[in-house]
């Protein structure tokens, strides 16, 4: 990136229908750095304008109506046109926001069965034989940060216990007859 480039100038990831609580990690970071989260975060109104407003309500009024005219704008940008078509009649980021994580997050339950799918694919994973020890430990930290996305704790220690069984499991191959 050019250090002329000013980072709203980034295009933010886009959704389509996959992978959502990694792009809303991603998008949440996008908004935050572009100064924009607390619009999506609050479902707050612009006031109306005094008679006689001074130099600083002006300037305040103009900013919340224009964060939240980029926040919306940066949201519908960042799907994609068939998510789009479903929320375009949305009033605000927040209530954008809220759809996306309705629609595609899941609840509780289904967060919970993911973590429970992800958990037994961590657990059944084993290394082959044509796998490198670093591509065998990414595909286990891979898994592990998308229990992690789901908003559940996974241990480091769990993931080294398991990187260790493994190299031991390989040694000791190597060394019995």
């Amino acid at each position: 990136m050019d250090s002329k480039t000013p980072f709203t100038a980034l295009v933010p990831p886009v959704f389509k229908c996959k992978n959502y609580k990694l792009w809303a990690t991603r998008m949440k970071a996008h908004l935050e750095a572009n100064d924009i989260w607390e619009v999506v975060e609050e479902d707050y109104e612009v006031p109306s304008l005094t008679d006689n407003p001074t130099m600083a309500q002006l300037k305040s009024h103009t900013l919340k109506k224009s964060r939240k005219s980029k926040a919306k704008a940066t949201l519908f940008v960042a799907i994609s046109e068939e998510i789009f078509t479903r929320i375009m009649h949305q009033n605000s980021t927040f209530e954008v926001w809220n759809f996306l994580i309705t629609e595609y997050e899941g609840d509780d339950k289904v967060k919970g069965m993911q973590v429970l799918n992800l958990i037994r694919v961590f657990d059944m994973h084993r290394m082959k034989e044509s796998e490198t020890i670093n591509k065998y430990i990414d595909k286990l930290l891979s898994i592990a940060n998308q229990i992690r996305l789901l908003g559940f704790e996974f241990s480091d220690s769990r993931i080294v216990q398991k990187i260790l069984v493994t190299l031991l499991k390989d040694l000791m191959l190597l060394y019995l007859p």
